[in-house]
């Protein structure tokens, strides 16, 4: 009989690319966003994300749902921003200093790709655009579709830790109150389904399953 502490993978790509999708396009002020919006300022932006995204998931094949993941609580506080990866101090934390935020993985392969962009095109990419771009990348690595990434996001430069309060979903909430919450984000209850799709990528201890 498993164990408690089994980790369940599950596999469902194509979820994961309509949870993307979403994220995209409903949590983002789309005004300005465009495909290759770095044709001439960084033409080479998404092939040096797709291949440190690449090395990245070679090593860890792990990190697939955790890069989803790591894009939806970025653009579910305040839209998707690259908040979640500015760092806070002790008087003043950030998002990602938020409990909820505690166990997000991915953020030293974001800071690999980021630190090639900068080498390549200095201060051109913004870190919205790579977090988007590489949630992409580790959805077609994981054996699904490929898409466009509209891009040309700008960063925040504000991350505050109270601003998760009543913006991500804790594991307790009903389906009422899920649905309410989703709604507070322009997202119906059809969106809220789709969105939940992302848990089929990755992993969860059967812990998590059972509650």
């Amino acid at each position: 009989m498993a164990s408690r502490g089994l980790l369940v993978e599950l596999l469902l790509p194509s979820a994961a690319l309509l949870v993307v999708l979403l994220l995209s396009a409903g949590l983002t002020d789309a005004q300005g966003l465009k495909a290759d919006f770095y044709k001439n300022t960084c033409p080479g932006a998404e092939k040096i994300v797709l291949e440190e995204i690449t090395k990245a998931l070679s090593v860890a094949p792990t990190l697939r749902g955790p890069l989803v993941r790591l894009h939806f609580h970025d653009c579910f506080v305040n839209g998707c921003d690259g908040s979640v990866l500015l760092n806070g101090t002790k008087s003043s934390p950030a998002e990602k200093d938020a409990l909820p935020n505690l166990s997000l993985r991915g953020f030293a392969v974001i800071d690999r790709v980021k630190a090639k962009l900068e080498k390549a095109c200095p201060g051109v990419v913004s870190c919205a655009d790579i977090l988007a771009v590489a949630a992409r990348d580790a959805v077609a690595l994981s054996k699904g579709p490929s898409y466009p990434v509209l891009t040309g996001r700008r960063d925040s430069r504000r991350s505050v830790s109270n601003d998760t309060n009543g913006s991500l979903p804790p594991p307790f909430l009903s389906i009422t109150q899920l649905h309410t919450l989703f709604a507070s984000k322009g997202l119906s209850a059809k969106d809220h389904v789709v969105l939940s799709g992302a848990h089929t990528l990755g992993t969860a201890k059967l812990r998590s399953l059972l509650t």
